[in-house]
């Protein structure tokens, strides 16, 4: 199985499925993935410092981070050549 989806902007990131994907795609995707992760990360720092900062948009945005980190490793792991063969 491999992942294939929309962007994470709609929360929508990836979906299972049995479409073929090469490695050059998935390696496209998991660059994309890992700037929006360092993206959000920048944005959870500024509204850190932030006095006013609303809790729960930071809550979210850690949230859609961690989802994304998780997505980068399932695909990174499709990289990876099985040994049965």
């Amino acid at each position: 199985m491999v992942y294939h989806g929309s962007s994470a902007d709609n929360g929508e990131i990836w979906l299972m499925s049995n479409v073929p994907v090469d490695a050059d795609q998935l390696e496209r995707r998991i660059e994309a993935l890992t700037l929006e992760h360092r993206d959000l990360d920048d944005v959870i720092h500024r509204l850190h410092e932030l006095p006013t900062a609303d809790r729960l948009q930071m809550q979210r945005l850690k949230k859609r981070k961690l989802i994304i980190k998780d997505v980068i490793e399932k695909l990174r792991a499709q990289l990876i050549p099985d040994l049965d063969a």
